[in-house]
Order: structure tokens, then sequence, then C-alpha cells
């Protein structure tokens, strides 16, 4: 009896090991599967568009930042692997094609560009494959399921901070300074432009400032100067806008050109000296952003990498900072790269430590709240941190 009761006992223990790995297999081999090897991210980044002067330095400092873990024995004992392809200006078509290809080459977690517009291609091929989507710096709360769908859009997020943070904390910079009324542009390409207007006007007015003007323009359409135009006729105590490319050299000289020296206040979009003119020269402008790229940041880790890279703008920190965060939540998913594992650990970040802050996100927001901005003023084309600010509400829009 006693022998009939251990061979009963190993075949019910054998029938659970076996149930195990049927569901390891059926969730991609979450559990035991896939922990061998090393663990692969692809990289679908622009190299000479729009988006390379975010896109580059962050992929410099990433690499950066898996050549000193994979000189430690690597993540749970596995070394990391970064391959990367060229979306080429973010083409639809290129991008697609670069997802599929990382995807091809073993990639089980995939990065994309800063914009949530031009990362739905590489996105969507990600998620319908079950694997996580992330970005360094995408700043809209649609990167993950208010864009992507309830079930697959829990795999898509963002280090970048949100909009509605961003704007937030405009916000209350403009009031501290005492900026108390305000002239607003709306660059109305991207999703996150529009929502950092949203976001500072909403909290803006909470603070007890008052919009005496609002104006729109787009990249591309040649109209940011009418908006300029629009805005100087009104008085205002700071203008502000969120916006990059072409326009944003175009939207600050508009005003030097019409004598208005009004502080003009823009978001990490506007960040960096790398787009600034000669004539006239910048003055009395402010961004908001990740880090200070001109060697005054607090933290000197970050002042380090900024001169490694030859930083143009203070995302450039995003890339280690993601890295950073991803080998976080892989350590506490026991080693897993499943999207569906990963997607629950990074839903349950609260102030997580990475190289430039605390990252936190929620089921619902999928993009880093409540960190702390570096507060950049550009003079005379010479860029200085003037102070920092967080945002103490994220207003809805």
């Amino acid at each position: 009896m006693r022998g009939k009761r251990k061979w009963g006992v190993a075949l019910t223990l054998l029938a659970g090991v076996t149930a195990v790995a049927a569901l390891a297999a059926s969730m991609g081999g979450s559990a035991t599967a896939g922990i061998q090897g090393p663990i692969v991210i692809g990289w679908a980044y622009d190299a000479k568009g729009q988006m390379a002067p975010f896109d580059n330095p962050a992929l410099a400092t990433a690499r950066i930042r898996v050549r000193e873990l994979n000189a430690k024995g690597g993540v749970n004992g596995r070394k990391v692997r970064l391959d990367t392809c060229d979306t080429q200006n973010n083409n639809p078509a290129r991008a697609k094609s670069c997802a599929r290809q990382l995807l091809g080459q073993g990639a089980q977690i995939i990065f994309t560009t800063c914009d949530v517009d031009f990362a739905t291609p590489v996105v969507q091929e990600a998620i319908n494959r079950g694997k996580l989507a992330i970005s360094t710096c995408i700043g809209t709360d649609q990167m993950g399921p208010k864009r992507f769908g309830a079930s697959k859009g829990r795999l898509a997020f963002s280090f970048g901070n949100v909009a509605q943070d961003e704007g937030s904390a405009m916000a209350e910079y403009a009031i501290r300074r005492g900026w108390r009324t305000a002239g607003t542009a709306t660059n109305t390409l991207l999703v996150y432009f529009k929502n950092v207007i949203q976001a500072f006007e909403k909290r803006y007015q909470q603070l007890g400032g008052r919009i005496v003007a609002r104006e729109s323009y787009q990249t591309g359409a040649n109209n940011v100067q009418l908006a300029v135009t629009k805005l100087h006729a009104k008085s205002a105590k700071v203008y502000v806008t969120s916006t990059a490319f072409g326009e944003l050299p175009a939207f600050v000289s508009g005003f030097r050109t019409l004598g208005n020296q009004t502080p003009i206040l823009n978001s990490w979009a506007g960040d960096g000296t790398y787009w600034v003119t000669q004539s006239p020269k910048v003055t009395n402008y402010y961004a908001v952003t990740y880090a200070s790229v001109f060697g005054d940041d607090p933290n000197a880790k970050i002042n380090r990498l900024g001169k490694q890279v030859k930083a143009a703008t203070g995302g450039f920190v995003q890339g280690i900072g993601t890295i950073d965060g991803i080998v976080v939540a892989i350590k506490r998913a026991g080693g897993s790269t499943n999207g569906a594992v990963l997607s629950r650990t990074l839903e349950n970040f609260k102030k997580v430590q990475t190289t430039n802050g605390k990252v936190s996100f929620s089921r619902n927001l999928h993009s880093v709240f409540g960190r702390q901005y570096r507060v950049i003023k550009v003079h005379n084309n010479k860029g200085t941190r003037v102070g920092f600010v967080t945002a103490k509400v994220v207003p809805k829009i």
C-alpha cells in the first residue's frame, strides 16, 4: 500500500509539472522557456530625420548602459543584446519593415521613437506578436491602452513624461515666475504638442493664470509667423508653445525680429541649443527637460554622459534610464521577457529609481508622471539650468 501511495504521489507531482510546463508554453515561455540565452532588445530609431536629435543620443546612452551590464555578467546571468534598424525619418513602410526585421532577429522587447504617431507602425508590429513596445520618450497617454486598445495596448509603454504632467509643470513654473498672463500657440502636427498646451492651459488657469490669446500653427504649413504676429498684438507676460523642428527657431526668432522680448516657454520638445539662430540670437527662452546638456546638471554622472555622447537635448538620459527601468522589470519578473508578464510588472512601478529620476506607471497611464524637470534658460544662444519644477497635479484634458 505504501508503495502504491508513493507512486500515486509521484504521478500527481508529474501531472502538476506537466501542467506548469503547458501553461508556460501557452504564455510564450514566461515561466521557464526563454529564460536562457541573451535578452534581445530591438530598437527601431530615426538616424538622420526629424527625430534624430532625440533618438540618437538616447540610443548612445542605452548602448553605454548595455556595455556596463554585460561587463558585470548581464541581467540574471543573461547578456543583453541591442539590435537596431533605421526607420529613415520614420517612413511608415520602413518603420514597419524595421519592426519585422528586429522581431525576426529574435527581439523580445521592441524600442521605438519619441512620438506616438511616428511610432505606431512599430508598436503595432510588436504588440500584435505579444511583445513589449517601449519608447524612451513619447510624451502622451496614447502610448498604451488609450490608442492601442484595452488588451494589446497594455504592452505599450513610454519612459517619457506624459504631456499632461509636462504641461502642468510648465504652468507651475510660469506662475512661480509671476507670469500671470499667457498667450499660447499650439503646433497641431503631433498629439504630444497639442496635449502639452491643453494641460498647460488647464493647470495655469487653476493656479490663477489668465490666457489672453490662443493661436495655432503646424509644422510644414508655413503659418508659424502668422501665429506669432497675432500673439505679438496681445500683451502677455509669457508666450507658451510646444514645438520642435523648423518651427521652433521660426517661432522664437519671429518674436525677437518684431522687437518683442517677452519670455517664451516651451516643453522638452524645445530643449537644447542645436536649433538656435544667429540673427537674431535666442533670448529670454525657457524649456523644461529631463536633464541639462550644459554641464550643470546636479547629477555628475549625467554631465559625464552628456559630454561623452555630445548630447543635443536632455533626452539623452532617456536611453540609459529606460534600460535601467527594463532591467528592474525583468528582475522583478524573475528573468522573464514575456510581454504580458513585463506589462503587469511595469504597471506596478511606483517611484522606481533610474539614472534620470523616479519612474511611476499605472494600469491606465503607461507614460511617466511625477518626475522632476530641469528648467533651462537660453539667452544669447547660451543654455543654463536655472531651476527645477515638479508637477503637483496631472490635469485631465
